[in-house]
Parts: C-alpha cells; structure tokens; sequence
C-alpha cells in the first residue's frame, strides 16, 4: 500500500499483520481521489474505520487541512502514527483511539465540521446504517458535506432516505462499491 498522489507521494505505508484490518487496494484508492480530488485542498476529512490511515494520508498529501483518523484497534492505531511520521503529515492529523459512535460524539461537542467523512467498517455487518444514523443527528456534517461508505457489493441501502440521506453517486468495483451520500436538503 502506498500514496498515490501529492507531498508524499509513491511513498509505502505499513499495515498491521493478519485480518483485523482490510485495506483499500492501491488502484480502488486512487479511483476514489481521482473522482474527489478537486476538493481536497484545504478540506476536513474524517476517516471512520481508519485501519492503516491509508484514505486520511492520501487526504492529506492532496492537501486535506486536517484529517481525523478513528481507529479502535491499539495495534492499527499505532500503525496510523508511524504512518504519519514516516509520511511527515502528523501535523495536520488527529488520530483517536475508540470507537466510531464515540468519536463522533466527541467531535459534536466540540463542534468539529468535516468536508469529506469516509467510512470503511467490517462489511455484512450493517455498521453503515448505524453510523449513518448517529450522523444524520449529528453536527459535523452538513448538507454540502460528503459521506464515502466503501462496504461490500451487496450492502442494502434502501433506508437512505428515511434515514435523511441522498445517494449521490456510487462507484461499484469487483467486491465492494464507493457509496457518496449527502444530508438532504432541508
């Protein structure tokens, strides 16, 4: 797994050992900021399921004024790190070790706002639909602000907009698809 693109480009990331994690292949990566890179600089992007911080970095390396990495696992938490020194991009990065619903929470009261916010939970396991409805509630996000959900081919989302969500574009790959959602207007 490397950067594809912009200060720390070409550049490998390390990823933990076993199948705790999955990262996005280099090439699904680069189709994802290909269709999203004339609004990465100076953008807020959150990465929900961080793993290795792969989507956060290469946010950063396009110019993302921040991202904010949530990663519950101590062993990839420590991976985002060393790929943000190694990548020097730690600067601009927050990395919070816990869970998404908690993450979240955290970032309303702080009344945080995020541009781009990806997510890349365990698929089949309808993560997508919780975290979704915790943001709909939620203050990070407006209705110009894009959710990313890379989860399996088959995940349902039918409930988007009862949920307050519009589908706005999706990508399908072999395995899993790019869903691009927005809060609808109100």
């Amino acid at each position: 797994m490397r950067v594809i693109a912009g200060s720390a480009k070409s550049l490998r990331l390390k990823t933990i050992e076993g199948n705790d994690t999955r990262p996005t292949t280099d090439r699904i990566k680069e189709t994802l900021f290909n269709m999203i890179h004339d609004d990465m600089y100076g953008c807020r992007f959150l990465d929900l399921f961080s793993g290795s911080g792969g989507i956060g970095i290469e946010a950063l390396s396009r110019g993302a004024r921040k991202s904010v990495f949530v990663e519950m696992n101590p062993k990839a938490v420590k991976c985002i790190n060393d790929n943000l020194e190694f990548t020097k991009l730690k600067d601009n990065a927050e990395v919070m070790n816990m869970k998404v619903e908690s993450a979240i929470n955290i970032l309303d009261s702080k009344n945080e706002y995020f541009d781009y916010i990806f997510m890349d939970p365990p698929y089949n396991c309808e993560h997508e639909k919780n975290i979704l409805k915790l943001l709909s509630k939620s203050n990070i996000l407006d209705n110009k602000t894009v959710v990313i959900a890379e989860c399996s081919k088959q995940t349902d989302m039918s409930y988007l907009e009862e949920i307050g969500f519009t589908m706005i574009k999706e990508k399908i790959y072999k395995t899993n698809k790019h869903v691009f959602l927005q809060k609808e207007k109100m």
